[in-house]
């Protein structure tokens, strides 16, 4: 079993950063996906991006890409979602997940992910 937890989510400014981190309890293996995704009011939960924990493959929505950067730390097991030039439209509840891939594929679909966090909100105002 594989624990996640989130945190760093809070209230900012458009056009703003921030950062959010995920903490991961138990053994990461070299095959996992680690990824963040989000859902916004009214909207299904959508893939933000994705890495792999070995090699650091990453892989990032459209609708991110350049904005925001995905990063891990195998040694501390942890997660990092850092967000600049953020917008209105980011505002989301954003969740931390993994699964176990032995193909080391990053999926985008919310389906295909294993393990979960809590969440955490994020609120951008214009």
């Amino acid at each position: 079993q594989v624990q996640l937890v989130e945190s760093g989510g809070g209230l900012v400014q458009a056009g703003g950063s921030l950062r959010l981190s995920c903490a991961a309890s138990g053994r990461i293996f070299s095959d996992y996906i680690m990824g963040w995704f989000r859902q916004g009011p009214g909207r299904e939960r959508e893939f933000v991006a994705g890495i792999t924990w070995s090699g650091g493959r990453t892989r990032y929505a459209d609708s991110v890409k350049g904005r925001f950067t995905i990063s891990r730390d195998a040694v501390k097991n942890t997660v990092t979602l850092q967000m600049s030039s953020l917008e209105p439209e980011d505002t989301a509840v954003y969740y931390c997940a993994a699964n176990n891939n032995p193909r080391r594929i990053i999926y985008t679909t919310p389906n295909s992910m294993d393990y979960w966090g809590q969440g955490t909100q994020v609120t951008v105002s214009s």
